[in-house]
């Protein structure tokens, strides 16, 4: 079987502002209250996928908490995730930790954290994690 990549985006029914100050502010706010965003979409073909890279920004040491949105709205069971994410200092923070908690029946591999003033120069690093785990040769 041949393997399908799809792209889904994580979007919430609200969007977050555009300046970067708001939206860390509003990302904050949502971590305090440990809110759960109402998604945007929903996947309809997760069952498809045994292997699930999860990219998304380290916002306050962790994902943000659309991400903790999408992990509860599905069945993770027997799946791969891979995380990754980009961060200025705080690495994969409690997201791996996160994610396991999340899915407990899911094999998360170790993450993948690129800084986030360092992403266009991350094809090496990338590279090579995707190599680790057998994606690329």
């Amino acid at each position: 079987m041949a393997a399908q990549n799809r792209h889904y985006p994580i979007k919430t029914i609200k969007p977050y502002p555009e300046d970067y100050t708001e939206t860390t502010k509003v990302a904050q706010e949502e971590k305090r209250l440990n809110a759960r965003p109402e998604l945007a979409d929903k996947l309809d073909d997760i069952d498809s996928h045994d292997v699930i890279f999860l990219g998304y920004p380290n916002w306050w040491g962790t994902m943000p908490m659309a991400v903790f949105t999408f992990l509860e709205s599905y069945d993770f069971a027997g799946k791969t995730i891979v995380p990754f994410c980009t961060h200025e200092c705080s690495g994969m923070g409690s997201s791996e930790r996160d994610i396991k908690k999340l899915c407990p029946t899911a094999k998360v591999l170790p993450g993948l954290a690129i800084r986030g003033s360092n992403v266009n120069r991350a094809d090496k690093d990338i590279a090579d994690w995707l190599k680790r785990f057998g994606f690329i040769s």
